[in-house]
């Protein structure tokens, strides 16, 4: 049995006119990329691990040593923010921001998208022109028109005051990158659908969905991130502590413990382990999702 299982390998390996088959070939990429890609994971990945190495150290070690490893490991300062409610309460604060502005984000930006890839009308280009212009404006340059319209309505000092403003600043991406997906349908199958007796609605919620599922998740993604992380904002709007988000939360932290360094560290990086974990998590989602939109 051994003798024929040697004979069979032998005869795939050679060929069937007796000519060995080459192994396939391993090309490896230029060393100055591989070097190039190094240097910058160093650069990004340095900044963190020392944050979060900081925050087992004591503030003498870091006086003493401030590139040094912990000796000993100080596990007090991340159980003493675990233990605080007010970390706790800047987590849930952003919790509620970050899943409220995803909803809120996907539902509109998926109609909206859908409309603008499935349907001719009038003034068609000029919308989606106009979503495209809203990538060029980051929160920052419109903050004071805003502030005043969020007063307007009321909603400073609320959840929903920075909300709202941060689902209509994910929607521009939302948009780009979900019409190449919607487009990509064909619009045989919605024909077949309407013969079926399916609605419009019923095809978007049964079809659509689901065949863009791979854009959704993608955009999803990173409007959650990106209201997570969101600063300038809830810093315009927010100033009571108990509906601080976890970027405001370090702020007020850092200047109640400035002289607590390694406290800060720890807060600091429990306050964006969430973050990470979550991108970690999902980054093949976000790859797939904007490979499939630069291919629609």
């Amino acid at each position: 049995m051994t003798d024929t299982l040697k004979t069979s390998v032998a005869i795939q390996t050679i060929g069937p006119r007796g000519r060995r088959r080459a192994a396939p070939e391993v090309r490896w990429g230029s060393p100055g990329v591989y070097l190039v890609a190094l240097v910058l994971i160093t650069v990004c990945v340095t900044p963190i691990l020392y944050i979060i190495i900081g925050g087992f150290r004591t503030n003498s070690q870091i006086t003493t040593d401030p590139s040094g490893w912990p000796a000993p490991w100080q596990f007090a300062n991340y159980t003493d923010v675990l233990g605080s409610s007010e970390f706790w309460t800047a987590m849930l604060n952003s919790t509620i921001s970050a899943v409220g502005t995803t909803a809120g984000a996907l539902i509109l930006g998926v109609m909206a998208s859908y409309v603008i890839a499935r349907y001719d009308f009038a003034g068609k280009g000029v919308m989606y022109s106009l979503f495209a212009a809203g990538l060029m404006f980051p929160v920052t340059v419109a903050i004071t028109p805003l502030y005043l319209l969020i007063r307007n309505l009321g909603l400073v000092n609320s959840l929903a005051g920075i909300i709202l403003p941060q689902i209509a600043f994910a929607l521009p991406t939302t948009i780009i990158i979900l019409v190449p997906f919607l487009k990509a349908i064909p619009k045989e199958l919605e024909e077949a659908a309407s013969i079926d007796g399916a609605s419009r609605l019923g095809f978007f919620w049964r079809m659509v969905i689901p065949l863009s599922l791979p854009g959704v998740i993608t955009v999803g993604i990173l409007a959650f991130i990106g209201a997570w992380n969101g600063y300038m904002l809830p810093l315009f709007i927010l100033s009571d502590q108990s509906l601080f988000t976890l970027p405001l939360g370090v702020q007020n932290f850092a200047s109640q413990y400035s002289v607590d360094t390694a406290r800060v560290l720890a807060y600091t990086s429990l306050s964006m382990l969430p973050a990470l974990i979550f991108f970690s998590l999902f980054e093949r989602r976000i790859v797939g999702g904007l490979t499939g939109a630069v291919k629609g």
